[in-house]
């Protein structure tokens, strides 16, 4: 029986969100940036980080949405991918992007989604924001703006449920 252990509730994801949209802030003063999403979960923590940044900016935040189900490369060992709206908010040419996601782990959907960002032009600069990196990376990625940093085995299972997408809000780590 696998054992399920609360890492973030609802109030600390919360301030793990608010510290992110600070250090963004703190690093990118004038809003000179949009953020993109990854599908699923991290279009919902875009939204929300983008709505914390406008209320303590006052300036608007662009968002957008990516799904990188395409550019995977492990398509060959899942089931068919599962496709999310794409939409990306003007002109990346010569912009700043944030990716968010929800978790980082081995890098595999980070590289996945800088693939696919580069199928809608040529960023000045690409940033990542996730709200949880649980380490063993494989690929040569590392978050700019981190929520929570935990240890885990590479068997483990972090699970981020969000209001928008689930009833319960939450960040378990699942141990077999």
């Amino acid at each position: 029986m696998p054992k399920v252990t609360l890492l973030l509730d609802s109030a600390a994801i919360a301030g793990a969100l608010k510290q992110i949209a600070a250090e963004i802030l703190n690093q990118h003063a004038g809003g000179a940036f949009s953020l993109v999403g990854i599908q699923k979960g991290g279009v919902v923590l875009a939204e929300r980080l983008a709505l914390l940044l406008r209320q303590a900016d006052q300036a608007p935040v662009i968002v957008g949405h990516l799904d990188v189900s395409m550019h995977r490369d492990d398509l060959n060992h899942r089931a068919a991918p599962e496709i999310h709206p794409t939409l990306i908010p003007g002109d990346i040419n010569g912009k700043t992007i944030i990716l968010v996601d929800d978790v980082l782990f081995k890098g595999r959907t980070t590289r996945a989604a800088l693939d696919a960002l580069n199928d809608f032009g040529r960023p000045q600069c690409i940033q990542l924001a996730v709200l949880v990196d649980r380490g063993h990376r494989e690929l040569p990625i590392h978050p700019n703006f981190v929520g929570k940093t935990i240890q885990t085995s590479v068997n483990d299972t972090v699970d981020v449920r969000l209001t928008e997408s689930n009833r319960e809000e939450g960040v378990y780590l699942i141990t077999p």
